[in-house]
């Protein structure tokens, strides 16, 4: 018992234990400015890619040549390249003179790669909704573009929820790449806690903990606002 009483307080010392030297702080502010980090690109991502998402869905599903070639483009760049050299190309090439900061640079690259995904799940949505939907729409006066938004995306949104979920899960765990450009993300938390004590496995198992809450979290609170609107479906 007093040996693993003893390898639990060696374990919180390491993780989240001060550091040495004058002018430290304690370790576990790491986590905490990581798991802000972390959440603020996501929650930044997550936008730009719903909103890229569901204007590359309605450009995939247009009648014009062009525009359906370039949402096709878009999707097949974006979904065949590894979100790391997106993340490395955007930061370095594109942004290479800008002064903005890494948080907004990750969240825009993240972003436009979650676009691609998102579009391919709005699209499936839409097009696995009756085509009466739209033909009523239409008949009401509708134009295109209003049935599209009060009509088609609400109700393909809230059948595609579940899917947004997962794609939500895998945003989360994507920023652990942000300690490529220097982010201090979550991941790049663990890294410096290791270069400090040396230890390896303990930051790692924090890390991992750390991630299986807030996907458990966000899991959790969409499967709730699922549960709701399935229910007002119902009534």
């Amino acid at each position: 018992m007093f040996f693993l009483l003893s390898n639990i307080n060696d374990f919180i010392s390491i993780v989240f234990g001060p550091e040495n030297g004058p002018g430290s702080y304690p370790r576990y502010m790491y986590w905490i400015k990581g798991i802000s980090f972390s959440l603020q690109i996501t929650i930044l991502a997550a936008i730009i890619g719903v909103v890229i998402g569901i204007v590359v869905a309605i450009g995939k599903l247009s009648k014009n040549k062009s525009i359906r070639f370039l949402a096709t483009v878009y999707i097949d760049l974006i979904r065949g390249t590894p979100v790391l050299v997106q993340l490395s190309f955007i930061y370095f090439v594109v942004f290479a003179t800008s002064d903005l900061p890494k948080l907004v640079i990750g969240a825009i690259a993240f972003g436009i790669n979650s676009g691609a995904y998102v579009a391919e799940i709005i699209r499936a949505g839409i097009q696995g909704l009756d085509s009466g939907q739209m033909e009523a729409a239409r008949s009401l006066g509708m134009p295109y573009g209003m049935a599209m938004r009060h009509i088609i995306i609400p109700q393909a949104i809230k059948n595609i929820l579940p899917t947004l979920v997962n794609e939500f899960i895998v945003l989360i765990k994507e920023t652990s790449i942000m300690g490529f450009i220097a982010g201090k993300d979550i991941l790049r938390a663990s890294n410096i806690i290791n270069s400090q004590t040396g230890a390896s496995v303990e930051p790692l198992i924090v890390t991992a903990i750390i991630y299986l809450i807030l996907t458990s979290t966000f899991t959790f609170i969409m499967r709730k606002i699922e549960r709701r609107l399935r229910a007002s479906d119902i009534r």
